[in-house]
C-alpha cells in the first residue's frame, strides 16, 4: 500500500501513525505544497477534491484521512483500535467525525492566519481561537470523565486523530485555556510507538 501526501500534513501524519501502530510498513510519496500538485490530472483521477492524502491499495484508491485510518485498522483486524462491537465502534467513529468536522472547523481561521499567514481580520481570528478553546474544553471534559482515553479505558483510533489535533492546539501561537486532562492524556500518548515521529515532532 502507498500513501500520497507530504509528511508536514496533519492528515498524512494521522494515517502514518495508524500504520506504525498496527505494524504496517506503509510507503509514502510526497504530494502537496512544495512537491507535486494534487491538482494534476493524475491525482484528481484518484481524489477529485485535490486534497491529500490518498491511500492506494492495489487498484483501490481511498481519500479522507479518517476513512483511511479506519480502512487500515479494519484491514489489519486491529479491533483494539476500531472495535467490532457496534456501539463501541460507533463511539470511536463519533469522536473521529467530531474531530474532522466540529473541531477542525473551529480552528481553521485562527490556524490558517497565525501559522499559514492567510489574511483574516483580528475579530475573526479571536472568534476562531475562542471556538477552538471551547471545543478543546469539550475534549478535556470527556477525558476527565473517562479517566483514560477518549472512548474509555482503551486506546483507539479516536485517540490517534484527536491526539494530532490536540498537539496542534498545544503548539499553536494562541492564548490557551488550561486543560489538565488533555495534558495528562498527551503525556500518555507520547509513550506510544511513532508519537515522536508523527505527533510530537514540532510540525504544526
Amino acid at each position: 500500500m502507498k500513501l500520497l501526501g507530504r509528511l508536514t500534513s496533519i492528515n498524512v501524519r494521522k494515517a502514518m501513525w495508524t500504520a506504525r501502530l498496527i505494524g504496517l510498513d506503509l510507503d509514502r510519496e510526497d504530494w502537496g505544497a512544495g512537491f507535486r500538485s494534487p491538482q494534476e490530472p493524475e491525482y484528481l483521477a484518484l481524489n477529485p477534491n485535490g486534497l491529500i492524502p490518498v491511500l492506494i491499495d492495489g487498484d483501490f484508491a481511498l481519500w479522507e484521512s479518517n476513512s483511511i485510518c479506519r480502512y487500515l485498522a479494519a484491514k489489519a483486524g486491529a479491533t483494539a483500535l476500531l472495535p467490532a462491537e457496534p456501539q463501541a465502534r460507533a463511539t470511536v467513529e463519533q469522536w473521529m467525525d467530531w474531530q474532522a468536522g466540529e473541531l477542525n472547523n473551529s480552528w481553521r481561521v485562527a490556524f490558517m492566519a497565525l501559522v499559514r499567514g492567510q489574511p483574516a481580520t483580528p475579530e475573526a481570528v479571536a472568534a476562531s481561537v475562542a471556538g477552538w478553546n471551547r471545543h478543546m474544553r469539550m475534549l478535556d471534559q470527556q477525558l476527565d470523565k473517562t479517566g483514560a482515553y477518549v472512548c474509555g479505558e482503551r486506546f483507539t483510533l479516536a485517540d490517534i486523530v484527536l491526539g494530532l489535533s490536540a498537539q496542534r492546539w498545544k503548539n499553536a501561537p494562541i492564548e490557551r485555556v488550561e486543560l489538565l486532562a488533555v495534558e495528562a492524556w498527551l503525556l500518555q500518548l507520547s509513550e506510544r510507538p511513532g508519537f515522536a515521529e508523527f505527533v510530537g515532532n514540532g510540525m504544526p
